[in-house]
């Protein structure tokens, strides 16, 4: 869950970035012919008062999805009307004009210093003097919400994305752990959507309970899968210490366990046929992107969000609500991977695929809105 200490630490790295960076504008301003435009992440939100005082066009890059900005717009209403604090009671109602966002699946739900996050999203979300939005999503998938937020801001909204299928061989040297890639090989190995990719991101991490129920859930599914344990994604515990050896010999026979995988070689492989993510919206897209459904179990942030939205508007998985136990971890990735209903799943998100695939080519709405992204940044 994000913490006190991380909204501290936002807040004092907008404030000691904004004189410098201004310092450091200026000058570029001098020196060349002036800056045309600046793109931001909204969690930057000094940037945007950098820009208007040295009378420099802004443009927010939004790398989440078009759903949680929505979510987090509706707040200033939500606690208008006296919702916020939360309370334990209203957890499973809808949340009025989030449909179907539960009042529990929104981002503060539990969260605890909510006064503190509730102003931190309002500032972040503030759009400010930006001149326009650039999404990391896609028409296809979030229309209904992209129409209700140009609508809201009032200013040109840019849905390009997925922005990871605009950008090909892309430098993996940044990421925070080494890549497997023995686990391709193993893959290479495995009949046609008969694995099941595991893993819950960079960040998150779960419980020695936690690991162990989900251990023994993938092993008595009797079905493939390739796990990725990070090194400290088990709260004070490493995986090799944790596992009885029961346990490891089942793992062994039908498991494939890595630190780190090559996450978007893997979800395009043949041989996957679905993921169990935490539902970030990095995941979620890439997932969705090759046409894999997906076991949702989110776990901060805006996972709740998009795991909501994955089971009960684009339909291409389930959702892990309870807390962890093998015998339902068993059912959910059997009926993922071999039931009829999980074939349904599949075919949607396949579908989803042939439609972000459309959206990427010249006449494809993504396409054109990078286009007209770029016309108009020429433009200013």
């Amino acid at each position: 869950m994000v913490s006190l200490k991380f909204i501290s630490l936002l807040l004092a790295l907008n404030d000691n970035i904004e004189v410098t960076l201004q310092e450091r504008l200026a000058h570029l301003q001098q020196q060349s012919d002036g800056i045309v435009c600046i793109v931001y992440d909204s969690i930057m939100y000094k940037v945007a008062e950098v820009a208007n005082n040295l009378k420099i066009p802004s443009v927010i890059l939004d790398t989440s999805s078009a759903s949680l900005s929505w979510t987090y717009a509706a707040f200033t209403r939500l606690e208008a009307k006296g919702y916020f604090p939360l309370k334990d009671s209203i957890a499973e109602d809808l949340v009025p004009g989030l449909d179907p966002l539960r009042f529990k699946d929104l981002p503060i739900f539990k969260f605890p210093h909510v006064d503190d996050l509730i102003n931190l999203i309002k500032t972040t979300t503030d759009v400010r003097t930006s001149s326009a939005i650039i999404w990391n999503t896609t028409e296809c998938l979030e229309q209904p919400i992209l129409e209700k937020i140009k609508e809201h801001y009032q200013i040109p909204c840019f849905p390009i994305g997925p922005m990871h299928k605009f950008v090909k061989n892309i430098n993996t040297s940044c990421n925070l752990l080494t890549e497997d890639r023995n686990c391709i090989k193993w893959l290479d190995n495995q009949a046609a959507n008969s694995v099941l990719y595991v893993s819950i991101g960079s960040v998150a991490s779960i419980s020695e309970r936690e690991v162990m129920e989900i251990a023994w859930g993938l092993v008595n599914s009797k079905l493939h899968f390739l796990w990725v344990i990070r090194p400290d994604s088990i709260t004070g515990s490493d995986w090799k210490l944790v596992f009885a050896e029961n346990l490891k010999r089942g793992i062994d026979k039908r498991g494939y366990i890595v630190e780190w995988a090559p996450q978007k070689e893997v979800l395009a492989h043949s041989a996957i046929g679905g993921f169990w993510s935490h539902c970030g919206w990095n995941s979620t897209l890439e997932s969705i992107c090759e046409g894999v459904p997906l076991i949702c179990r989110p776990c901060f942030g805006d996972q709740n969000v998009n795991s909501r939205y994955v089971s009960h508007v684009w339909r291409v998985g389930i959702m892990l609500e309870n807390e962890l136990e093998r015998d339902e971890i068993e059912r959910a990735v059997r009926k993922l991977m071999v039931s009829e209903q999980g074939e349904e799943m599949r075919q949607k998100a396949m579908d989803f695929k042939l439609k972000i695939e459309n959206s990427l080519t010249e006449n494809g709405s993504s396409y054109q809105c990078l286009d007209d992204l770029v016309k108009f940044l020429l433009s200013l």
